[in-house]
Parts: C-alpha cells; sequence; structure tokens
C-alpha cells in the first residue's frame, strides 16, 4: 500500500538528517585514511616493461591505460582511463591483468604518500627587514658566507634544484638565474614548475627555499642567495599525489645537468611513523650517486625533520637516515636547538634557522613577487647546506658524493651551539645528535675543497652479528669483536656511515632505546624513546645510521644496547643484527696484484664500487683501469652495464680483451693480426695468422712443386721444413720406444696392467698381448687429446685409492 507525502515535521527531520549525514559522508570519502591509516590506492601504476616506448605505448593501450612518461631505464608511468582517482582498496583485477602480460617484467600500483613540508608553521609577526644574519655578522655567529665570496667563490656554474611543490620562476629575484633545463612539473607532467596559488597561498614553499640557495645579488630585491650565481630550478612535486613514481621522477630528473638535489620534506613527523623510499625512489638514490654527474654522483641535501614537539627520531624516517643523503639540521640565532629539531646519529651537519619568539628568522623569496624574512623550520636550514655545498663544487669540480661529505666532517665546527650532549668521538672530533658535526663554514669548505684529494672506492664489510632471536625483555646487550672483513676486497680501515640493520619485534615500539657502541668508544643513540610510537610491529630490517664513528678504524668490540626506559614490562625479540660498514680501505693482500680503480683512471663504478668505465686514455682490464693492455689483450670494446637491479641499454667501452685463440699475443683483436702462437701452433707472418702443425700436412699437392719463379713460395716451404723435420723425429723417437717396449713385454712372458695415465676412461683403447695380458689406457693428458675424452672427475674414488695412480697422472700432466 502506497505512503502519503510526509508531515511538515518528518520533512523537517528527513532535511536535519540530510545536513547531519552529508559532512559525514563526505568526511568518510575524503578522510578516511588519516582517520583510519588506511591506505589511499590511487588509478596510476609503475610499470618495467623492456623493450622502449613503443612497446610501453602498446602495452598501455591494451590494458586501458596511458603512457604518463618515462622515469628511467624501462620504467613507465600508467595511469588508468576509467578507474577512480583515489580509492581505499586497491584495483586487483586491473594489477593482476597487468602483471600476466609476457611484456610486463613489474608493476605496481602506486599509494598516495603522505609528505609533510618541514617548516615550522608560526605566521610572521615582525616587520620586514633585510639583514641577512647568518650569512654575515660582526659577531662572528654566521655561516662565513662573506668570506667565502671574498675568494670568489659564489656558486657559478653550478646547477641547484628545489624538489618542492614549485618555484616561482618568474620571481624578479630568481628570474636571472632560472634553470630551464633543472625544473619540472611532476604533478601535471609539463616542464613548467610555477606553483599553483591558492588564497592561502599553501605553495610558497619552494620558492621560499629556492631564494635561500640563489637569490641575485646586487639587484636591489629582497636579499642574497649564499651561491646567488648558481642555477636554480625546481620541480613540483608535492603538490598533489605523492606516491613512489613520483618521487623517482623528482629524484632522477637530468642527473647528468643538475648537481644538488635540495628535498626540505619528508615522512610525518608525528613521533611514531617509520616510513622511508619505497623501490623506485630507493633505486633512483643508487642511479644518482653512481650515474650522476659524470659518475661523480648527485648529491642530495635533506632536511633532518621537524618533529621535535612530538619527540621524533630523524632515524625513523628513511631519506636522513640514508647515505645517500646529506642530512641538515637547524640552530637558532642565540646557538639553541629549535623546539621543532629531531636529534639522531644521521644527522651530519647543522645551518640556521627560527628559534624562539625574540630570535630572527630567515629572510627570502616569497610567493607574488614579494620578499619575506619569516621563514622558518629545517626547510629552511637544508637550502642554505644546498648553496654552500655549491660553492664547495665551484672550488672543486671533481668531487665525489662522498667527498662532499667529507669535507662537511672536516670544516663543520661546534662553535657557539649549545647542548648537553656534545661527545668526542674515536678519532677527536666533537659530535652531537642534535647538531652532527656542528656549523657548515663556507669559507672553510671552499678552501679544503680547492686541495681535496678525491678518496678512494667505497668499501663496504657486512657482518652477521646475531645467530639466532634474542629476548629483549628490559635490556638487551649485543658483544661481538669484528675484523672488518681484513684479507678480503670489502676490508674497511677508515669507517664512513655504519648501519646496525635490525629486525625486532616489541609489544610497545615507542619505549625502546636503542644504541651503538665502536670498538674506540663513541656511543652513538640510534634511537630514542617515541612516546607517542605505540606500535607492536617493530622493525623489519631497517638500517639505523650513524655518522659518528667517521674517520674511525672499526677492527674491533662493537657493542648494540636495546633498552625500555620507561621501566614496563614489555616483552620482543631481536631476529637480526646485522652491522654494515662503509668507508675507506687499503690494498688487501688478495687484491693487490689487481688494477686498482682509485689512482683516478676510474670514471665510473657500480653498485659494488667496482669500475666498469674509465677516463679517456685508459683502458678496462680485470675491473681495473691501464694505459696500456699486457701481453695476450688487445684494445676491444665491451658492453657497459651499470647492475642496479633493471635492464638498460648498453653502451661501449674501451676495454683490454684477449686475443683470438689461437694467437698468444697480436697487435689487434683480427685473427690475422696475430704476433705469437699457442704452444702447437706456428705463426705465418705472411697472413699473420696461426696454423696448426699439421695443417702443414694438409696443403694441397701444388704448395710442394716450388717453380724457381716463385720466390714466396720457397719462402713458405723454407719456413716449413724445420719444423717438418722435427716432426718425423718425434715420430721415429715414438716409434722405437714402442718397439722396444713391446719387445720386452713379449720376452717377459708377464700379465702386465699399467695403470691408468688419466683417471677417466675416453679413449680407453684395450689390447691383448698374448693370451691374458691387458694394457688398459683411460685417457691421456688432455693437451694431445681430442674433444669427448672423460673428465678425471669420474673416477675421483679410484684416484683416492689408487696413490700410484695419482703419481703417474701427476707426471704425466707434467
Amino acid at each position: 500500500m502506497a505512503s502519503g507525502p510526509p508531515s511538515p515535521s518528518e520533512g523537517r527531520k528527513l532535511r536535519l538528517l540530510e545536513l547531519l549525514l552529508g559532512p559525514l559522508l563526505i568526511l568518510l570519502v575524503s578522510g578516511l585514511e588519516p582517520a583510519l591509516g588506511q591506505k589511499v590506492y590511487t588509478n596510476t601504476w609503475a610499470v618495467h616493461i623492456p623493450g622502449g616506448q613503443e612497446e610501453a605505448d602498446r602495452i598501455a593501450s591494451k590494458h586501458g591505460f596511458i603512457n604518463y612518461g618515462h622515469v628511467f631505464g624501462d620504467y613507465y608511468h600508467f595511469r588508468h582511463r576509467t578507474l577512480v582517482k583515489r580509492s581505499l582498496s586497491d584495483h586487483r583485477g586491473t594489477q593482476v591483468r597487468l602483471q600476466r602480460d609476457p611484456k610486463v617484467t613489474w608493476a605496481e600500483q602506486q599509494v598516495s604518500k603522505r609528505r609533510k613540508k618541514r617548516e615550522a608553521f608560526i605566521e610572521p609577526l615582525d616587520p620586514k627587514f633585510r639583514d641577512q644574519w647568518y650569512l654575515y655578522n660582526n659577531n662572528h655567529r654566521d655561516l662565513n658566507a662573506k668570506a667565502a665570496w671574498q675568494l670568489g667563490y659564489t656558486g657559478k656554474g653550478v646547477v641547484v634544484s628545489i624538489l618542492d611543490d614549485g618555484i616561482e620562476k618568474n620571481h624578479p629575484d630568481l628570474m636571472q638565474n632560472y634553470d630551464p633545463d633543472a625544473s619540472y612539473d611532476v604533478n601535471d607532467g609539463d616542464p613548467d614548475p610555477q606553483p599553483r596559488y591558492t588564497q592561502l597561498n599553501d605553495n610558497r614553499h619552494g620558492t621560499r627555499c629556492a631564494g635561500e640557495v640563489a637569490a641575485v645579488a646586487n639587484n636591489g630585491i629582497c636579499g642574497v642567495g649564499v651561491a646567488y650565481n648558481a642555477k636554480i630550478g625546481g620541480v613540483r612535486m608535492l603538490d598533489g599525489e605523492v606516491t613512489d613514481m613520483v618521487e623517482a621522477q623528482s629524484l632522477s630528473l637530468n642527473p647528468q645537468h643538475i648537481d644538488i638535489y635540495s628535498a626540505s620534506w619528508g615522512p610525518e613527523d608525528d613521533g611514531k611513523t617509520v616510513d622511508g623510499p619505497a623501490k623506485l625512489a630507493k633505486e633512483a638514490f643508487l642511479r644518482g650517486v653512481t650515474e650522476g654527474r659524470g659518475g661523480l654522483g648527485s648529491i642530495f641535501v635533506w632536511a633532518s625533520g621537524n618533529g621535535g614537539r612530538e619527540k621524533d627520531s630523524c632515524n625513523c624516517d628513511g631519506y636522513t637516515n640514508s647515505i645517500y643523503t646529506l642530512s641538515i639540521s637547524s640552530s637558532t640565532q642565540n646557538g639553541n636547538v629549535p623546539w621543532y629539531s629531531e636529534a639522531c646519529s644521521s644527522t651530519l651537519a647543522t645551518t640556521y634557522s627560527s628559534g624562539n619568539l625574540n630570535e630572527k628568522q630567515i629572510v627570502t623569496t616569497d610567493l607574488k613577487s614579494k620578499c619575506t624574512d619569516s621563514h622558518t623550520g629545517t626547510s629552511a636550514s637544508a637550502p642554505l647546506a644546498a648553496g654552500i655545498i655549491a660553492l664547495a663544487l665551484e672550488a672543486n669540480k671533481n668531487l665525489t658524493w662522498r667527498d662532499m661529505q667529507h669535507l662537511v666532517v672536516r670544516t663543520s665546527h661546534p662553535a657557539h651551539l649549545l647542548t648537553n650532549d656534545w661527545r668526542t668521538n674515536g678519532v677527536g672530533r666533537k659530535v652531537s645528535h642534535s647538531y652532527g658535526y656542528g656549523l657548515l663554514d663556507a669559507s672553510g669548505i671552499v678552501a679544503l675543497a680547492k686541495s681535496w684529494t678525491s678518496v678512494g672506492p667505497q668499501k663496504k664489510c657486512v657482518i652477521a652479528m646475531v645467530c639466532e632471536p634474542r629476548n629483549i625483555g628490559s635490556h638487551l646487550s649485543i658483544n661481538m669483536s669484528v675484523d672488518a672483513c681484513i684479507g678480503t676486497d670489502s676490508h674497511v680501515t677508515s669507517l664512513e656511515h655504519v648501519q646496525a640493520r635490525l629486525t625486532l619485534s616489541y609489544n610497545r615500539r615507542g619505549n625502546l632505546a636503542i644504541h651503538l657502541i665502536s670498538p674506540a668508544g663513541t656511543r652513538s643513540t640510534l634511537l630514542h624513546p617515541r612516546p607517542h610510537d605505540y606500535s607492536s610491529e617493530g622493525f623489519n630490517d631497517w638500517a639505523f645510521m650513524t655518522t659518528h664513528s667517521w674517520d674511525e678504524n672499526p677492527t674491533g668490540a662493537w657493542t648494540l644496547e636495546i633498552e625500555n626506559v620507561a621501566g614496563a614490562s614489555d616483552y620482543g625479540t631481536l631476529t637480526q643484527f646485522i652491522l654494515v660498514l662503509y668507508g675507506t680501505g687499503s690494498i688487501s693482500p688478495s687484491s693487490s696484484d689487481k688494477p686498482q680503480a682509485g689512482d683516478g683512471s676510474c670514471k665510473t663504478l657500480d653498485l659494488r664500487q667496482i669500475c666498469i668505465e674509465c677516463n679517456a686514455g685508459y683502458y678496462l682490464f680485470q675491473q681495473g683501469c691501464v694505459k696500456e693492455c699486457p701481453a695476450g689483450f688487445s684494445v676491444g670494446s665491451q658492453p657497459l652495464n651499470y647492475t642496479v637491479g633493471n635492464f638498460i641499454l648498453p653502451a661501449s667501452v674501451p676495454a683490454c680483451l684477449p686475443c683470438p685463440p689461437p694467437c698468444l699475443t697480436c697487435s689487434s683483436l683480427s685473427p690475422q693480426a696475430c704476433l705469437s702462437c699457442q704452444p702447437h701452433s706456428s705463426l705465418d707472418p705472411i697472413s699473420g695468422t696461426c696454423l696448426h702443425l699439421n695443417q702443414y700436412m694438409r696443403e694441397s699437392p701444388g704448395s710442394f712443386m716450388v717453380g724457381q719463379g716463385n720466390p714466396g713460395l720457397q719462402l713458405q716451404l723454407s719456413s716449413q721444413l724445420p719444423i717438418t723435420i722435427a716432426v718425423l723425429s718425434c715420430m721415429a723417437i715414438i716409434a722405437t720406444f714402442a718397439g722396444v717396449f713391446l719387445l720386452l713385454q713379449l720376452r717377459s712372458g708377464a700379465l702386465i696392467k699399467l695403470p691408468s695415465l688419466e683417471a677417466g676412461g675416453g679413449l680407453g683403447g684395450t689390447f691383448s698381448l698374448g693370451g691374458n695380458r691387458v694394457v688398459s689406457y683411460r685417457g691421456i693428458p688432455t693437451v694431445w687429446g681430442d674433444d669427448g675424452v672423460n673428465t678425471d672427475s669420474e673416477n675421483e674414488e679410484f684416484d683416492v685409492q689408487n696413490e700410484r695412480t695419482a703419481f703417474i697422472k701427476t707426471q704425466s700432466a707434467l
């Protein structure tokens, strides 16, 4: 039965219900992920397709995608035509169909990641002023930039790119230094990094960071950048969905043009997140340090984090905690630890930023062609460091990414920075978890850079410290003495980065403190307690990193301490502790006879730190570089492969390759360029080829009919005559020996069985000498034998049991 229209009171109730449910539904759809911590799946995929751009376009069209762009190698960015942009559930069917395509080797639906700009969001209260106190002031509490400028270094010829929310390329204080080749809009897929303008100026961050690096000098606008003659670009990548693919594209933009990438963002600084780069971003870092800047390595400068108020640890941030990033922390104008600063052992150095309300902040460019004096947070510190590093690169363009970290360690100093955790490490340097090695010194780093000799290749020693699960309880200590891989190519004698790769479970992760003590007694806090971290997930192969033992000798006893500082009766298990030592090493005895890549002749090292490409004038030979190819080798070309986990089209590099057999030595790799021959072959000086001895017996009869009018044939016959005589003499000797041997056997009348000359049958010719006399030859030395004979391995038991057989075998081989 049909119901009548609703009464006025019922209508009012329905409208009220709609008003209440409408916002709730919007909240559920748009904000469920922050509320429940669920993943938000996008309609984009990262896909690995060998075969080139056309093949990728074909696969994309076949499965309903648009090929949104090439990232690097054979990785492509696909966007689906019909799927919704954001979803709380993954599109399993699409993933399966794509993965099953025989041309697709790997595919992954991209997940939206929460990334925060590392800016202490304090609205400016003071009027604008142009005093950039942190670059130079009379009390010398500054970055010593003026002294570097006075030495003639202003960043000229160096390219810096800001990975952020875009940069205002037409800003009057940036326009002159703007570099379009260092810029891209990853969010919208176009070359223009101009920020999106909003009423709140949300996207001002990148423009502010860019001005700190390269604001133009002497133009009467705003202030100056630290490297005011450097080229500046920007990558717009934070104003949209941030996925693994987006990060990888940003980190790998134009690596042969961009020298320094500055990033002032990362995972949530909420004191409970453990997050870092995923598959593609990790590979982008690896490609950057191995291939970027012509093999010297891209330099990634990273803000350490703004989670100080939440008691966060930057060692739980996989970007600042990476050995490939140069992690920068902050100090206030008065030399105090800012309220937003995070302490951790991966921080390398410090620059200035904002502090309390009575302390000055950072002056820089702002949106809409404006200027601000209130840039804040570790966001402001990283670009200042990027500018100082640009000055050092101008002083020495040949610095590697590791050289730059060495320079930062050696020239930073505690100055007036205040904290209660300054400690002296095993080589006499002061280091702090809040400041790293202290305040960057622009003048000091350029002076040292000018005369710097590049460090040798990076050594990596990996040591398993725990063999079986260990109960953590309230306290666990692991102590083990290591030899730092002595006697191998991985021997480390002087440390750089140290990682403790830990896998552990614990019912409340935030109660844990983890410390690592080096053989020199340097105590690094890998993790301090995080009161907001209630997680029971523990850590899964998380590489905690410390820089505090830089230049120490790693040989000796290392100690890992894990303790529950809350005093609660929590529980958990440590299942993995791998100590990874990075650094430099002397030539080990086992590798002293190999060509080394650390003498300046090597141009490119792969991920295993093996030389794969030499500088001009050198040739690749046995993982090293040589000026001239040794005997038995000649100059050729071989494919170049970086070994970074995916297929890339190989280029060719000059290398010493073996002479083609049967040449022993050669002037080139042609079979007609032999200089000498292998045994049992003879060099024909006319053709430059090597001929087997029996080839002389197979010459056509006409070659022996030598006419007096043919001196070439006479020369050939005269060159063959000594060899022919030698062969006939050998045959006569063998025939005589065989005749005497048989005569003696017949006269003796005894049954003799000779032991095998070669353990293993094959040519096992057997013949009788009257009645049951049997002589069995089980093979002959392979230098005389034909292809197809059996090997020694078939009669190993016989060799073991018969010493006389082994003796005869040895004599035969000799």
